[in-house]
């Protein structure tokens, strides 16, 4: 067993003084004023340039319809692999209608059958899904996205108890934030402008 070294006098003072170092450290801490908040008791609003999940952006005239062309930019680009993306179908199809001509005429002089013009599938998503699990927050889905329908969300307080709830539906989502908007305000008739602004002018 080894001896323990004694402490001469100065060593002994060196180490009682890193104690106080220490301590003014900590008490010079504990009385500054707090600078993070006790979540979930606190939570702050300043969070407008955070960056959270992507979501879809509405169109201005329809917000709770997402602005997507489903060019699949997004999906093909993204190196997660966390978005889905479901294009409506194009409608059916109605059946070519047979030429009223006499059943006796021969095969060669019947008029021939003309196919209507084939239906265009609307560009319109019945499905967008982000599985936030997988995702990177690398940004290039916002950055691809033609037509600006994908942005961040400031969504800072996300909180789960399994992956499921990292799954994201954001058509739903898109319409769950165009209910909460308020409603825009009614337009005034040109009279009524013309009014206010010379009784604003008057004043």
């Amino acid at each position: 067993m080894k001896e323990r070294k004694k402490l001469t006098f100065w060593e002994t003072v060196k180490r009682q003084w890193s104690l106080v170092v220490g301590l003014k450290v900590t008490g010079k801490n504990y009385i500054k004023p707090q600078i993070t908040t006790h979540y979930p008791r606190q939570t702050v609003d300043n969070i407008s340039t955070f960056k959270g999940h992507v979501q879809l952006v509405g169109k201005p005239k329809q917000p709770d319809v997402a602005k997507c062309i489903c060019c699949m930019l997004c999906v093909t680009s993204c190196p997660s692999s966390c978005i889905k993306v479901v294009k409506m179908k194009p409608p059916k199809e109605d059946p070519i209608p047979e030429a009223a001509a006499p059943k006796d005429m021969p095969d060669a002089a019947q008029p021939a059958k003309q196919a209507p013009p084939k239906a265009k599938a609307p560009k319109t998503p019945v499905k967008w899904t982000l599985d936030f699990n997988l995702c990177s927050l690398c940004g290039t889905c916002v950055e691809v996205c033609p037509v600006k329908s994908i942005e961040y969300s400031n969504d800072s307080y996300l909180a789960g108890y399994s992956r499921k709830d990292f799954e994201y539906d954001l058509l739903a989502d898109l319409k769950e934030r165009a209910a909460k908007m308020p409603a825009p305000a009614p337009k005034k008739a040109p009279k009524a402008v013309e009014k206010e602004t010379a009784e604003q002018a008057e004043a």
